[in-house]
């Protein structure tokens, strides 16, 4: 696929979206919508055989949910994937890991958007403070075991497409 053109169509701190003019393969014209995002980290908090996660109110889906702590920088910015994923777990959680390896790759919904991430496993983990960002603050957060994760997954209590993906890559790890 040939991209003939392309024009931003909107932009804030976080995205922007974008339309190209495209030439398929046979020979016809179309058009795509891409919706471009900086690199995330999400990070998987693991003590012995308990996750912890955030709950946030996600206005796109209007309720609230359940989800591994996860985020890019301000800005748009490009930022080491490793960097962030120490920024965000303390962020969110107010956890600080003394291992951080990093599990798998993402991408987010590569129909409509070019954005990708990094999946970290973060353990030997040290409680603190949460250094929430002013957007986050109705975020709770919480330990789940490996079942309880596993029962909302099931019953659809937790339907985040990246924390089912990334606990996905978790067990691949753990298996070796």
């Amino acid at each position: 696929m040939e991209m003939l053109s392309s024009r931003q169509v909107y932009a804030n701190s976080w995205m922007t979206v974008r339309e190209d003019a495209v030439r398929r393969p046979d020979g016809t014209n179309g058009i795509y919508g891409v919706i471009d995002k900086p690199t995330y980290a999400l990070v998987i908090p693991r003590d012995g055989d308990r996750l912890r996660m955030v709950e946030q109110f996600r206005y796109p889906v209007g309720r609230r949910r359940w989800e591994f702590p996860a985020g890019t920088a301000p800005d748009r910015a490009e930022v080491d994937p490793a960097e962030l994923a120490v920024q965000e777990l303390r962020e969110e959680t107010g956890l600080v890991a003394g291992r951080m390896e990093l599990i798998g790759r993402l991408e987010v919904a590569p129909g409509m958007s070019s954005q990708t991430g990094t999946v970290w496993l973060a353990t030997e983990l040290t409680e603190g403070p949460a250094q929430r960002e002013h957007t986050e603050q109705d975020m709770r957060t919480a330990w789940f075991t490996a079942a309880e994760f596993e029962a909302m997954a099931r019953s659809g209590a937790m339907p985040d497409s990246q924390s089912l993906a990334a606990y996905l890559l978790l067990q691949l790890h753990d298996r070796g």
